[in-house]
C-alpha cells in the first residue's frame, strides 16, 4: 500500500503542517499502541525526545494517544535516539518512541518507533500501523486507561551502558576532546560520559533553547568545531547531530573525518582482534570506493545497500555483520547498540586514539578516498530519470567509468531532487560525468 505517514526513517515533517501535527501524533499513539497490545500483561511504551520546542506538544499528544488505548507511558525527557532504543529493550517495554527530526532544523520534527527488541520497526509493522491510522481508534474503558510517569535515572542508565562499549582498562586521561552536541538530545550525556572516562572536555552546542538545535553546530555544521579544535589545541573533535545517532570526527588539524574512515578504523581494529563478524562491513551505495578497496586489501567485503540506516541494519542482521554505517556518520555497532549511536562510535574512536598513541590525523586517515562528487538537481515535476535522453547520457557515463569508478543516481525520498554522484580515479572525468548528467536532468525537468 502507498504510505501516507511513514518515510524511510519514521514519520517526519514540518511541525503543525501536513502529517506533523498534535492530532496526528495522538493518532499515531493510538494506532501504534493498538498494534503492540499483545497478551494480558500491563503494556508500556518508552517516549524520549530531542530538544525541539515542538517536542513538548508532540510528547503530550503521544501520551494522550497511548494512554487512551490502555498503554502505560514512561517519559525520559531529552535523550539520544539510541538511548530510547536501549531503554525500550532493557525496561521490557512493548514499544519505544523517539520524537526527533535528527539533523533537520527546529521547525521540523519526527516520530521514530522501536519494537520491544530495540530495533526500528519492519516495513510490515509500519504498514499495519498505517492501516490502523485510517480506522477509528479502539479506545479502552475508563478503568483501563494507561498511566504516565517520568523517570529520573534514564540518563544514568544510558551513560553506564555505553561506557561498557570500551574495555575496562581504557582511560582518556591525557586527551583534550571538543564535544559538539548540536544543541540536541546528547547535550548532557555525551560530554558526561567522555569526562567520566578521564578526558578534558570542551563543549559546543550544549545550550539548547528549543529553537537552536543544529543551528550552526553539530555534524552538519562543522565550521565551529573545526575552529574550536585548532584554537584549543585539542587532540580531537566529536560532532553529533540533533538526536546523536550520527558522528563526524575532526582531527587535531581541524580536518573532517567522515563515516567511511571511521568505519574503516573500527572494522580494521576489530578484524585484528578477531571480533569482526560477517566477513566485512555493510554501508550504502554512497560510501567511497576507497573504503571498498581498503577492505578488500584486508580480505574483507563491503556490502552496499540503498541509502538509509534502516537498510544497512537489515543487511547486517541478515548477514551476521556487526559493523555498518553511512558516510554521513551513522555508525551501527551491533555488539553495543540496536541502532546508530554516535556516542558509542566516538568512544571506540577515542579508545583507538589512546591505544595507538598516534595523532588523530594519522590514525583516522585509514585509506585514500577516490575523488567523489555529488550534485543535486531540483525538478518541478514529472519523472526526469525516465526521459530517453537522460537514460542515454547516464548509460554513456557508466560505460566511461566502468572499471575505474562508480555512478549512483537516485531520487530523493523527501523532496523533488535527483542526486547525482560519481567517483573514480580521475577527478576531471568524474566532474565531467556528473555535469553532463545534471545538465540532461535539468533539460528534461
Amino acid at each position: 500500500m502507498a504510505r501516507k505517514f511513514f518515510g524511510t526513517d519514521g514519520i517526519r515533517g514540518r511541525t503543525n503542517e501536513g502529517v506533523m501535527t498534535a492530532e496526528t501524533a495522538m493518532r499515531v499513539g493510538q494506532a501504534a499502541g493498538t498494534h503492540f497490545l499483545r497478551g494480558d500483561h500491563r503494556h508500556r511504551v518508552v517516549i524520549g525526545k530531542d530538544t525541539r520546542l515542538s517536542g513538548y506538544m508532540m510528547e503530550s499528544a503521544l501520551v494522550a494517544g497511548f494512554t487512551s488505548v490502555g498503554m502505560d507511558v514512561i517519559m525520559t525527557g531529552p535523550l539520544p535516539t539510541p538511548a530510547i532504543a536501549l531503554l525500550t529493550r532493557e525496561m521490557r517495554a512493548d514499544l519505544g518512541v523517539m520524537i526527533s527530526a535528527s539533523h533537520n532544523p527546529f521547525e521540523d520534527n519526527g516520530i521514530k518507533l522501536f519494537g520491544p527488541d530495540g530495533f526500528k520497526l519492519s516495513d510490515n509493522a509500519e504498514v499495519s500501523i498505517e492501516r490502523l491510522l485510517e480506522q477509528q481508534p479502539l479506545l479502552v474503558s475508563a478503568d483501563r486507561i494507561g498511566r504516565a510517569r517520568r523517570i529520573d535515572d534514564a540518563r544514568g542508565r544510558y551513560i553506564h551502558a555505553i561506557k561498557q562499549s570500551v574495555a575496562s582498562d581504557i582511560r582518556f586521561d591525557d586527551l583534550t576532546v571538543v564535544v559538539d552536541c548540536a544543541n540536541g538530545a546528547a547535550y548532557q550525556v555525551a560530554p558526561s560520559v567522555i569526562w567520566e572516562l578521564g578526558a578534558k572536555v570542551i563543549t559546543l552546542g550544549v545550550d539548547p533553547n528549543g529553537t537552536n538545535i543544529n543551528d550552526g553546530v553539530g555534524s552538519t555544521s562543522l565550521e565551529a568545531i573545526k575552529a574550536k579544535v585548532v584554537e584549543e589545541g585539542a587532540d580531537i573533535g566529536i560532532a553529533l547531530d540533533g538526536d546523536a545517532d550520527r558522528l563526524i570526527v575532526i582531527d587535531e588539524k581541524g580536518e573532517t573525518v567522515d563515516g567511511d574512515q571511521i568505519m574503516a578504523l573500527i572494522a580494521s581494529r576489530m578484524h585484528e582482534r578477531g571480533s569482526l563478524t560477517g566477513g566485512g562491513v555493510v554501508a550504502t551505495v554512497m560510501s567511497n570506493l576507497g573504503l571498498e578497496r581498503y577492505l578488500e586489501s584486508l580480505g574483507l567485503t563491503l556490502e552496499r545497500t540503498k541509502v538509509g540506516d534502516r537498510y544497512v541494519l537489515e543487511r547486517m542482521k541478515e548477514g551476521g555483520f556487526n559493523v555498518g554505517g553511512e558516510q554521513s556518520g551513522h555508525m551501527i555497532l551491533l555488539d553495543h547498540a540496536t541502532t546508530g549511536d554516535g556516542s558509542v562510535a566516538a568512544l571506540r574512536v577515542l579508545a583507538s586514539l589512546v591505544r595507538s598513541g598516534k595523532p588523530a590525523s594519522e590514525l583516522l586517515h585509514v585509506f585514500d578516498p577516490v575523488p567523489q562528487l555529488l550534485k543535486n538537481v531540483r525538478y518541478s515535476g514529472g519523472k526526469p530519470l525516465e526521459n530517453e535522453t537522460v537514460k542515454q547520457v547516464i548509460a554513456e557515463a557508466e560505460a566511461e567509468l566502468e572499471g575505474k569508478g562508480r555512478l549512483v543516481i537516485r531520487p530523493s525520498g523527501t523532496e523533488p531532487v535527483i542526486r547525482v554522484m560519481a567517483e573514480g580515479d580521475d577527478a576531471a572525468q568524474v566532474e565531467a560525468c556528473v555535469d553532463r548528467i545534471c545538465d540532461a536532468v535539468k533539460a528534461a525537468a
